[in-house]
This record gives C-alpha cells, structure tokens and sequence, in this order.
C-alpha cells in the first residue's frame, strides 16, 4: 500500500470570478487510485464565501482526477461542491447544470500576465517599456526576460504529466504576456482541464515570487493588449456536415444571443472589447474569414472546406468560467436545426 497526496480542488462562490482552492488528505491504495476510490470530503464553506457560519458545512465531491508531477505520489482531484446531503449541487457549482456533449470540441486559449512587485514582469517601476511589436512569440532577454520562460516549460510539463491535452505555448502581444491552450472533448472534459491547468499555473509561480494576473485589461485605458481566452468551437455535424447555409443560420444565432454570452464571457469586458487591439466591440457582433478583429473568426480551413469544421469566438475573456462559456455557446448551436444542406 502507497500512502497518495490526494489534493481537493474546487472553486469557491467569489463573484464574479470564483477562485481555485485546494487541500490535502493523505489516502492509502494499492495503486494510482481512481474516480471512483475518492470519498467526498467536507470544508468550511464559511471561509470560502459558499456557507454561513452557523451552518457551515460544504462537500467536496471528485469528478476527476490526474497525476501530480509536482509532488511525490501526488494526485490532483477536480471536485463539485455539494450541499452537506452530498448529493444536492451547490449553488456556486456551475458544473453541475451545464449543458455537455462528448461530441462537442472545445480548445481554449488561456491569455494572462505575469506580475511582479504590482506591475507586469518586464516592465520598469516608472512608466512603460518599449512598445509592442517584438514580445508576440519574442525570444531573447529583451523581449521575454530570464525567468518567465521558464515558468511556461516547467507548467507545460506539469500538465502532460497530469493527462492535460495541452496543446501549446507562446509569448502574447504585450510584455510579460504569455498563452497556453487547452483542447478538449466534451465541455465538462475541457473545462475541467482548463480549470486544473490554471490551477497548476497558480502554485508553479509561488516558487518564483511571481503572480499570475487574469484580468481581462489590467493595464486599464492604455496601448496595450488585454487577455482573453478565445473558444475554438466544433460540433460533429459541422466537422461532418456543416453547409454555408448551415453556417449562416448559427451565425444568425450568434448574433441573436449576443447579451446571453456577453453575460458569461468574464467581467469587466466592456474593458477589453472596445474595438481596439484585434477585438470587436461589445456591442456589435460580426464574423469574418481570417477576421481578428471579428466576434468569430472563420479560419480559411472552414470556408475552404464547405464551411466545415471549427470555428473561433473571440469574445471570451482570460477570466471566463470555461464551464459557463462551453455550455453558452452549445446552448446557442442547439438553437439551429442541422437540416440545412452542405454545400457542394
């Protein structure tokens, strides 16, 4: 028998932005243990913004569970949090009502910053550096720094390590900006890694000193990028069907939802779409082939292969709840009868 480091992560009921939490139990098996081996654990939810102080307790139910690299014999466990029957999902617990479907594709592409002594790494105490230009996927000291890259392999690891279907990094537009992207099948399967990827991300930095800013603009009204976290988007009809026609009614939609993703597409957005920067504004929707600049850009791949295949809402913010985000965006193609005939 093994003793296994089981660590418990979940979100908490902050708004409008939940925080990830974690703690240890320390659990005997004869093997990595699976799902189902994990018993429900309770906490305070008092101390967490989900309970009130004379009734406090909050249930800890595993939903998924990876290796843990970063410890020995570690094991990250996913949780839902459940009322005290464990049974009766939490009102903070997104995941338990969001609509799923296994043959829906979901690839998230997580946007942040890195901080340093309240300000982005890289940028001097007073006033700005250099202006962009040489920091989207820059190499060399000047454009990237000594340790920023660093954090990003060691993360990348962490995550193949845990089962992640991490698919990339890269340094983004501003400085001390970075990326990585998260594929998945099924929304609760990409959201859940989605969730673990940041999570990883949060205790990688405590080593370093370095804080992770997933705020959407943190550098306010300036010339310089914001975060997002642009969803890449199939369904099986329209990687096997799809049709212009097809096409035009989801954008039709799209158009015609825009307040309902708005409304789950992270906060303080009116911040970052501003028209600015490769964004749309927030108040308009539009798509475009190649568009950056587009509420949903229409890869080349799409409209050159019978508008099949995927395609990119950009609106999303690097704060959005990827639970949230997947089930709004299948609620919108659910919207859109799939009798509509391919193109030729």
């Amino acid at each position: 028998m093994t003793k296994y480091k089981l660590e418990y992560i979940w979100l908490d009921g902050y708004k409008p932005v939940p925080n990830l939490r974690g703690k240890t139990q320390i659990k005997e098996f004869s093997s990595f243990p699976t799902l189902e081996q994990l018993p429900l654990w309770g906490f305070d939810g008092s101390s967490t913004m989900q309970a009130e102080g004379h009734s406090s307790d909050c249930v800890l139910k595993p939903v998924a569970v990876y290796p843990d690299a970063g410890r020995t014999n570690g094991v990250l466990v996913m949780c839902e949090v459940m009322m005290p029957d464990g049974v009766t999902p939490h009102a903070s617990n997104a995941r338990a009502t969001i609509l799923d479907d296994q043959d829906a594709w979901f690839g998230f592409e997580q946007e942040y910053f890195f901080y340093k002594d309240g300000r982005p790494l890289g940028f001097p105490e007073y006033g700005y550096p250099a202006p962009q230009g040489p920091y989207y996927t820059g190499v060399g000291f000047k454009n990237v720094g000594d340790v920023a890259r660093k954090i990003v392999e060691e993360h990348l690891d962490l995550c193949l390590a845990a089962g992640i279907n991490h698919e990339g990094i890269n340094a983004e537009v501003a400085k001390g900006q970075w990326e990585f992207q998260v594929f998945g099948k099924g929304s609760r399967t990409a959201a859940d890694q989605m969730w673990m990827a940041r999570y990883l991300m949060l205790r990688l930095t405590e080593k370093y000193g370095i804080d992770i800013e997933f705020h959407c603009k943190p550098l306010g009204d300036t010339d310089w990028n914001g975060s997002g976290m642009h969803c890449n988007f199939s369904t099986k009809h329209m990687r096997e069907v799809g049709g212009k026609e097809y096409f035009e009614k989801l954008m039709d939609a799209f158009k015609e939802a825009r307040a309902d993703h708005i409304a789950v597409y992270g906060p303080d957005n009116h911040m970052r779409l501003t028209g600015k920067h490769e964004t749309a504004s927030i108040d308009t929707f539009s798509w475009g082939i190649a568009d950056r600049g587009a509420s949903i850009r229409v890869p080349h791949s799409f409209a050159n292969n019978g508008y099949k295949g995927y395609l990119e809402d950009r609106r999303p913010n690097s704060q959005g709840d990827p639970y949230q985000i997947a089930s709004q965006v299948l609620k919108t193609i659910s919207m859109v009868p799939t009798g509509a005939k391919a193109a030729a």
